[in-house]
């Protein structure tokens, strides 16, 4: 009997402590749903338990190392169906970040695949050498448009420069603080990968994929527009150098594209990174013999020519030439993934863009003092007809070499973007089963290089060409997007200067894309009804 009495009153006082402890669950439960969040599952809880130990671990200074077997690092070699694209996870350094923003990937499968993926890290580059790439972009051989801007703008344009400068580095910095999401501890996670990732972000849920298509069209215009700009200062340069040859500046051109058709058979950029290095050192080279011909000619500057008075009808193309060569922005994210201390980003950027602002002052109005109102469109062909040739020869051989590298680029945005997207491709694979290119996917490649030549030959205006790029999709990617995504995403912790600047930068960036891109087209207009040409 006392047992009995014993067993009902142990039950009775289990069943008590049960309804206790799923009435405290239901007021914890409840109280975390009035917070906004929801009650966990198993699965979840332990999913946050992990993330808990990861965290503990990340705050002793503890660094979790990856160990597998050979077999299974083969597996994963073997097993990457979609090789560089997305495959790499962790691999490509601008994938997966830990809380720091620094680490490898969090996410892992629970057959370990992910491990097996970060087992081997690709070299990641310093800050050094991400301003050596990021100085290559925004000092490249378009600058030889910029005394014609100063031509156009006098002093204004020496303040746009200036400008562009600054504005182009803050966009850049925005650009990538959209790529981060603050924890619950409030350290920055970086969430997104790409240009795209943002622009999808903003435009979701309604429209999940409409900003990747955005800004994969501008991508691609302003690469094949660079291509084409290529082509044209190649057949301008070597048209000039040569003048009393019998052969046109549309035959040069003929002749440099077909210089450029083994660009078609491109699978990767092995064949040509190696001549990037000489590339940037010839042109620099050829910065320092243009500056040193003007200073020798410095008694007879045209101080008088630089004014405050501008050609309002020509002036907003110097800003399109202005702002295309400082555009930078598409492959920040990436650079900015690759960086051994992505916290150095931001230094990075300071120092590029202030040496930028420089050189390219100091370049564009020494070049315009010297020629003053004879200064051309592309710089160079103001010099005497010996030192001319020479330096455009370089010139050509750096545009032609330069030419393979946003090719490829326009090449895999519109592969991975109409052949490349499983279901949602709107074409097969350009690529077959072992790898090679496919017969009508080489003919893609080559009808984009004779598209390049016939824009070239039949729009043979480096400037005006140069200004409406800039205007039209240099403009975008460097001053609306970005600060209209850093609006976007991080609306509710920007302060009220971050905002002013932000607003700022959209509506001076919308007025100087519109009237440039509508000048440039007026422009063009003009050359063809006047039969003008270089």
């Amino acid at each position: 009997m006392a047992t009995l009495i014993r067993s009902k009153l142990s039950n009775k006082l289990s069943n008590a402590a049960t309804t206790v402890s799923h009435k405290s669950q239901a007021k914890v439960s409840g109280m975390f749903a009035r917070m906004g969040f929801q009650a966990a599952t198993d699965e979840e809880a332990l999913g946050f338990a992990a993330c808990d130990d990861l965290d503990y671990d990340h705050r002793q200074g503890m660094q979790m190392d990856i160990l597998q077997s050979g077999d299974d690092k083969a597996t994963s070699d073997g097993g990457d169906g979609d090789g560089g694209e997305r495959g790499d996870g962790a691999l490509d350094g601008d994938s997966h970040y830990q809380r720091d923003g620094t680490g490898p990937s969090r996410s892992s499968s629970k057959d370990g695949a992910s491990n097996n993926e970060l087992s081997e890290e690709k070299p990641k580059i310093t800050a050094w050498e991400a301003g050596w790439n990021v100085t290559n972009a925004i000092q490249g051989m378009f600058v030889l448009g910029l005394p014609y801007a100063i031509l156009h703008g006098g002093y204004l344009g020496l303040f746009l420069i200036i400008f562009a400068a600054v504005v182009c580095c803050y966009t850049g910095k925005i650009l990538i603080a959209c790529l981060y999401e603050e924890d619950e501890d409030g350290r920055p996670v970086r969430v997104r990968d790409s240009y795209v990732d943002i622009a999808n972000a903003c435009c979701a849920p309604r429209f999940p994929s409409l900003g990747g298509h955005v800004v994969n069209v501008a991508q691609i215009i302003e690469l094949v527009m660079t291509c084409i700009l290529y082509v044209v200062v190649s057949g301008n340069l070597m048209y000039n150098s040569f003048p009393n040859m019998p052969i046109s500046q549309k035959s040069w051109a003929i002749i440099a594209t077909a210089a450029l058709l083994p660009c078609a058979f491109l699978k990767n950029l092995k064949a040509v990174s190696k001549f990037s290095l000489l590339c940037t050192l010839a042109h620099f080279v050829i910065n320092v013999l243009v500056i040193a011909y003007c200073l020798s000619r410095a008694r007879v500057w045209a101080w008088d020519k630089v004014k405050f008075y501008i050609d309002v009808k020509k002036f907003p193309i110097s800003i399109g030439i202005i702002v295309f060569s400082y555009t930078s922005q598409i492959f920040l994210p990436s650079l900015e993934g690759n960086m051994q201390k992505p916290a150095e980003f931001h230094c990075m950027m300071n120092w590029t863009h202030i040496a930028a602002c420089i050189l390219k002052g100091l370049f564009a109005l020494v070049a315009y003092l010297t020629w003053a109102d004879a200064t051309k469109e592309v710089i160079t062909d103001n010099l005497p007809p010996g030192i001319r040739a020479v330096v455009n020869i370089f010139l050509v051989a750096k545009a032609l070499l330069s030419y393979p590298l946003p090719f490829f680029a326009a090449v895999e945005v519109l592969e991975k973007s109409f052949f490349q997207e499983g279901r949602r491709a709107f074409f097969p694979d350009c690529y077959g089963g072992d790898g090679r290119l496919k017969s009508w996917g080489l003919t893609l490649r080559c009808a984009l290089v004779v598209f390049t030549l016939l824009m070239a030959i039949y729009v043979p205006h480096f400037a005006l060409l140069m200004g409406l790029t800039g205007s039209l999709t240099g403009a975008g990617l460097c001053f609306l997007l970005p600060s209209l995504f850093h609006l976007k995403l991080l609306w509710r912790k920007l302060q009220w200067h971050q905002v002013f600047f932000d607003v700022a930068i959209f509506v001076i960036g919308g007025i100087c894309s519109i009237s440039g891109f509508i000048h440039s087209m007026e422009g063009l207009i003009e050359a063809f009804k006047y039969n003008i040409e270089e």
